[in-house]
């Protein structure tokens, strides 16, 4: 059976130097189908309401530009807030270390306590990790507060999700755009491809198999649009 990586003394050295790095998957996965799903329930419902063509462009493309501008906003102030209550509880454990030292070094004895270190050995640990303010800080965010010190880039996760949206928000207008035969037809047959292809990409950091994940995307996408066409059509006399 195939490992995901090396353990080899030199390769183990290399990954860890290396260091952790963010992902910016989730912010595209997001985008994406939130761009797919809103435009094509916009496509959906004017097709319901039997409007024209020219309605579904100017409603589309502001949805792509506004919406897409709005959640990529709320991404970045989002991951922002995450950034700055990290940098927050790192201000406060550094105060606490500057006036009560010796609390937060019994702070560290029982969390060290709680993995199994005692005696001499807690004591030792206990040394080292408090020798390095950074270290001694460090463990404190994740151990006492349950907080990763790996996050994105607030920029890079607003633009990853503002690129989703565009991109696959844009794929249910173009057959209007170019005019195409049977353009909802070939919309909803693009859109649904696009659904299931975010979901399969996305199985590459799941447990899920590619085929079960493009389709749960695919369900998701197809029950929205179905409700923004029941609507549409349904309402259509008041237009």
């Amino acid at each position: 059976m195939k490992l995901e990586h090396s353990h080899e003394r030199a390769a183990i050295a290399a990954r860890l130097l290396e260091g952790q790095k963010p992902s910016y998957v989730r912010d595209f996965v997001y985008g994406g189908i939130d761009g797919a799903i809103t435009t094509f329930a916009i496509v959906a419902g004017v097709v319901g309401a039997a409007l024209s063509s020219k309605v579904i462009l100017i409603l589309g493309l502001a949805n792509l530009l506004a919406d897409g501008f709005s959640m990529a906003a709320s991404n970045y102030s989002g991951t922002k807030t995450v950034v700055d209550d990290l940098d927050r509880i790192r201000e406060i454990e550094k105060k606490h270390i500057r006036l009560d030292p010796g609390g937060e070094r019994e702070e560290v004895r029982q969390l060290l306590a709680q993995k199994g270190l005692e005696g001499k050995t807690l004591e030792d640990v206990l040394d080292t990790i408090t020798a390095n303010e950074k270290n001694w800080i460090d463990l404190m965010l994740t151990e006492e507060y349950g907080l990763s010190l790996t996050h994105p880039s607030p920029l890079l996760a607003g633009l990853a999700t503002f690129l989703a949206f565009m991109i696959c928000g844009a794929v249910p207008i173009l057959p209007f755009a170019f005019d195409m035969p049977a353009a909802f037809t070939v919309s909803m047959t693009m859109t649904g491809i696009v659904f299931f292809l975010i979901g399969a990409a996305k199985s590459k950091w799941a447990l899920a198999p590619w085929w079960r994940s493009g389709l749960e995307t695919f369900v998701i996408g197809g029950v929205a649009a179905t409700m923004a066409f029941t609507v549409g059509y349904f309402l259509k006399g008041l237009t």
